[in-house]
């Protein structure tokens, strides 16, 4: 009789264990990218399990409230961590139409971010700015000497010419007395 004694308190504890994780599962759950956002960073949240189209996510990490949208029980919003916030762990709570929904985030130091951002602040390719093709297809020329080339030398020559002989025969004319 002691082994179902022993069976049912195993039974009893692991539902008692269990039974909390399965509820928060059907109330709703929290993600948010980058998972620990430096102090000043955007972040964009992501909450599971609301039955509106809006809900509202507030912490004392944020700069302002994040509104939410979205259907299908699947809303997103975008917030900004404050910049003068210490690094550490802070809670978020996103009201629903239906429930609350708690989670929270841990802020890191500004500086172990920064590392990462800069090492891809040059861009390696043209952006697309607008303009069509036009960057892409100035990028990709090669580059060609920018000088005169032959036709333009010999045009440039022949016109030289042309102005000598008239500077030559307005001088004689006018040496001659006719002109």
């Amino acid at each position: 009789m002691g082994s179902v004694r022993l069976t049912l308190c195993t039974a009893v504890l692991a539902v008692a264990a269990f039974a909390p994780a399965a509820q928060a599962a059907d109330g709703g759950s929290v993600s948010v990218t980058p998972s620990s956002p430096a102090a000043g960073a955007d972040l964009t949240l992501r909450v599971t399990g609301c039955a509106g189209r809006t809900a509202t996510a507030a912490s004392a990490a944020f700069v302002a409230d994040a509104r939410l949208t979205g259907a299908d029980g699947r809303l997103t919003g975008e917030t900004r961590v404050r910049s003068s916030i210490d690094p550490g762990p802070y809670d978020v709570e996103i009201t629903c139409a239906d429930l609350q929904v708690k989670g929270r985030i841990t802020v890191v130091a500004a500086k172990d971010q920064e590392a990462t951002a800069t090492a891809t602040a040059t861009p390696a390719a043209p952006v697309n700015a607008g303009g069509g093709w036009t960057a892409t297809h100035l990028s990709a020329m090669q580059p060609q000497p920018t000088g005169p080339g032959t036709g333009q030398t010999v045009t440039g020559l022949v016109l030289a010419g042309v102005a000598a002989v008239a500077v030559v025969l307005r001088r004689s004319r006018r040496s001659r007395g006719t002109g």
